[in-house]
């Protein structure tokens, strides 16, 4: 099963037995010069693909006690060049959705960006489906990549996920604001 890759580089989920996924994702990253900004991403209708019930209560107890409180998710993510501001989780029409908020001093620390002769880009593969983008995008068989010239003050993208498993279950119901 394709999971939806940025997702899992930020967060961190590849050791678990079940896996968090998301139905897209979005990234508004405001350049303060050329290395250095601050990212926003946000996830839409967080759910996990777990079948057991163990499987599914380690996902619950991840992304409600571990990324959304823990210090040692903050660690973790600065050990990466990702110094968490905010992150938050909220209902919004049944569904949940989380936002994530970091500064970066170098952005080739983020997502896999590079920067090279006067452009950002960012590679994916290319049966990902980018929504929107104010960059351009450029298609190959091998990949799918997404350009700004490096005088762009803000890099946007919004990436549909891939394939999501046929069973998942509804994380919603267990979000409880404030605990």
């Amino acid at each position: 099963m394709k999971r939806f890759f940025l997702f899992i580089i930020l967060l961190g989920f590849i050791t678990l037995p079940g896996c968090l996924i998301v139905s897209k994702v979005s990234y508004h990253i405001a350049m303060k010069d050329s290395k250095q900004g601050t990212v926003t991403v946000s996830f839409y209708d967080i759910k996990s693909d777990a079948i057991g019930n163990k499987e599914f209560e380690e996902d619950k107890k991840h992304l409600f006690e571990h990324m959304l409180k823990s210090e040692e998710f903050i660690e973790s993510m600065r050990f990466d060049g990702k110094f968490v501001k905010d992150r938050k989780l909220e209902l919004k029409n049944g569904m949940l959705n989380g936002t994530a908020v970091y500064d970066f001093s170098d952005i080739e620390k983020v997502e896999g960006f590079r920067l090279q002769e006067g452009f950002y880009f960012l590679t994916l593969q290319s049966e990902d489906s980018v929504l929107t983008t104010n960059g351009q995008i450029v298609q190959t068989e091998a990949y799918k990549r997404i350009i700004w010239p490096s005088d762009t003050k803000v890099l946007e993208f919004e990436i549909l996920s891939g394939l999501v498993p046929q069973q998942t279950r509804e994380l919603a119901p267990f979000y409880q604001k404030g605990k």
